[in-house]
């Protein structure tokens, strides 16, 4: 069930990519460039590729976990998906923030953000190594409290159906409820931007609530600059697909100490030993100075 979802709907998505373009076109705006879009399908593309493979190990895990250690025998009554859709969404709301506080897993899910415009075809930019890299560790404790594995699958699935809409810029806002309560373009553009006031805010999967609850909530204020504070200048999905590994691979190889060697792996995205860049806290320290 966990792939099926997402596969039955890629001829939605190429369609509506398609559609947006020639909106787009007729409007005589800047929110799609073609290189740029057939870039973001064929990482979508390698995701679901590599994915076949890699969902082997994540499904694997899941089931051990819940066939062998479950603590409850919660079985599949309608609480329990109720329970299974908020405990996914605030899992992604963490595992997303961490993802860009620890560099990583920021290695895996930069990829998402490495497009310097925001549309559907962006949506479609996923990592070829988020799974490799264990981040699907993070949603064990579902299976372990006694959740079926395929309904955390169905959940995990639904959050990235979900969130494919909400990239684009055609739409403004949602009604204020709407806005207030569930993920919006609105509220995901923030969370795109490059923009000092907009970095590393708005991690929600479906529920925008997480962000108000935990304070990294900022609102749409001005239209936000797209992609990455350094940009990659490429078009090839390979070499954006493990872009950042290649630049922690550099940077542990002219380490200085075991101290910069955890910081280059395990530190926030933009550390230096030297201080030759800045992580989002240190720009913001400087910005107020």
């Amino acid at each position: 069930m966990g792939p099926t979802l997402i596969l039955y709907a890629v001829p939605f998505f190429l369609f509506t990519v398609i559609l947006e373009s020639y909106i787009v076109y007729k409007m005589h705006r800047d929110y799609v460039e073609a290189k740029d879009s057939m870039t973001s399908i064929g990482l979508g593309l390698g995701n679901l590729g590599i994915g076949f493979v890699t969902k082997a190990i994540t499904f694997g895990a899941s089931f051990y976990v819940y066939n062998n250690w479950k603590l409850f025998d919660l079985g599949q009554t309608w609480p329990v998906w109720v329970l299974a859709f908020f405990g996914e969404d605030l899992t992604y709301y963490w595992v997303h923030r961490i993802s860009h506080e620890i560099r990583f897993y920021w290695a895996s899910h930069m990829v998402h953000h490495s497009s310097p415009h925001y549309n559907l075809a962006a949506a479609l930019r996923q990592t070829w190594t988020g799974n490799l890299s264990g981040g699907f560790i993070f949603w064990l404790w579902l299976p372990l409290i006694g959740v079926h594995p395929f309904i955390v699958m169905f959940f995990q699935q639904t959050s990235l159906l979900y969130q494919y809409w909400i990239h684009t810029e055609l739409i403004n806002k949602m009604p204020r409820w709407f806005e207030y309560i569930l993920n919006t373009p609105s509220h995901h553009r923030v969370h795109h931007g490059t923009d000092l006031d907009y970095l590393d805010t708005n991690y929600a999967g479906v529920l925008i609530i997480w962000d108000r609850m935990f304070g990294s909530f900022v609102s749409e204020n001005q239209r936000p600059q797209y992609g990455l504070t350094k940009q990659i200048e490429s078009y090839n999905p390979a070499k954006i697909a493990f872009y950042e590994w290649v630049q922690i691979v550099k940077d542990v190889a002219n380490a200085k100490s075991m101290k910069a060697v955890f910081g280059y792996i395990f530190g926030p995205p933009g550390w230096s030993d030297d201080g030759s860049r800045l992580t989002v806290t240190q720009m913001r320290e400087q910005q107020k100075k």
